[in-house]
């Protein structure tokens, strides 16, 4: 049981919004494998404040897709405070606020993880977000700027101090990116300063390292990012591994492809087989990871444009698996 503000959550695991990713085709093919709550991609404040009809659509969802997190980025109080008021005709249960994207396009206007460098601007503009949100707010942070200005547990005390719910931070610093090894005793600094739960991000890649992140941090809840891209079993090999130590079989040839074509019709009827083909085609390549002979199925896969060309690709992988 994970506990934010008034939303009570039976699975400590949560779906992490990504950038290009978590749109509801893939949100809702993850909530069938056991991830109860999870984010829409992250909302620029100034787009929204501007009526960006793409921002508005990345807000799309269903009655089955509860319950949903808005990750929000901004950095400007009258665009944060515009973002909030046409936020609340969207159903939603939690609100968080980026303060841990490393993307230079992003640090370089002073939102993402650039707001670690200003933890006082942080907690004031959390302040903001908690007194003019009727949902829960919660923040992701990063361990740091880079090694030398490692301050999570400086700025998680600020966020805590402006009265949000939870804090979630990814381990590494805005330096490292992506790149680089996951900062245990930092996330474990954050867990026992603070009196909130601390939902951890890195890395979590399989069960195993999951096991670690809880074990080496003493965290209350796991973000899933990366670990689910082609990967949705993550949300029960987690919890089997937990349970008893077993260690799930990986998914046979037929059964990545079984998923991967359900996931591909998700996103043709939600976009139109057109956008949705396109959209879907990066995703080939992280459903057949690991498996014989797909780096030719990948070079057809960057190119495909329709389903019945996706289907025939996926029997040719089946045919060499």
């Amino acid at each position: 049981m994970l506990k934010i503000g008034g939303l009570k959550l039976k699975s400590n695991l949560i779906l992490s919004p990504m950038a290009g990713i978590s749109d509801l085709p893939f949100r809702l093919l993850n909530r069938g494998f056991g991830a109860e709550l999870a984010f829409v991609e992250m909302i620029n404040a100034r787009s929204l404040g501007h009526n960006s009809k793409k921002t508005k659509f990345m807000l799309s969802t269903t009655a089955e897709d509860k319950p949903l997190g808005v990750q929000l980025l901004g950095c400007e109080p009258n665009f944060i405070l515009r973002a909030l008021d046409i936020l609340e005709k969207y159903e939603f249960d939690l609100l968080d606020f980026n303060a841990a994207c490393p993307a230079k396009k992003v640090t370089r206007r002073g939102e993402g993880s650039s707001l670690l460098k200003e933890p006082k601007k942080l907690n004031q503009l959390l302040k903001l977000i908690v007194k003019n949100s009727s949902r829960p707010v919660s923040v992701k942070i990063r361990a740091g700027w880079d090694q030398d200005s490692l301050n999570a547990r400086e700025a998680a005390l600020y966020a805590q101090d402006a009265g949000i719910s939870a804090l979630f931070i990814h381990g590494r610093t805005k330096a490292q990116g992506y790149s680089g090894t996951v900062d245990y005793p930092v996330i474990k600094s954050v867990k026992d300063a603070l009196e909130i739960p601390v939902i951890a991000s890195g890395d979590i890649l399989s069960a195993a390292l999951a096991k670690k992140m809880f074990s080496e941090t003493g965290c209350d809840g796991l973000a899933v990012a990366r670990g689910s891209l082609g990967n949705p079993w993550i949300f029960k090999e987690i919890p089997a591994f937990f349970k008893n130590g077993e260690i799930l079989p990986r998914p046979d040839s037929r059964e990545v492809i079984r998923i991967m074509l359900e996931h591909l019709d998700m996103c043709a009827d939600f976009y139109g087989e057109k956008i949705g083909v396109v959209i879907f085609r990066k995703f080939i390549a992280w459903y057949t990871r690991g498996f014989r002979k797909i780096r030719p199925l990948r070079e057809k896969a960057s190119r495909v444009k329709t389903k019945s060309e996706i289907l025939k690709l996926s029997a040719d992988f089946l045919a060499a698996n």
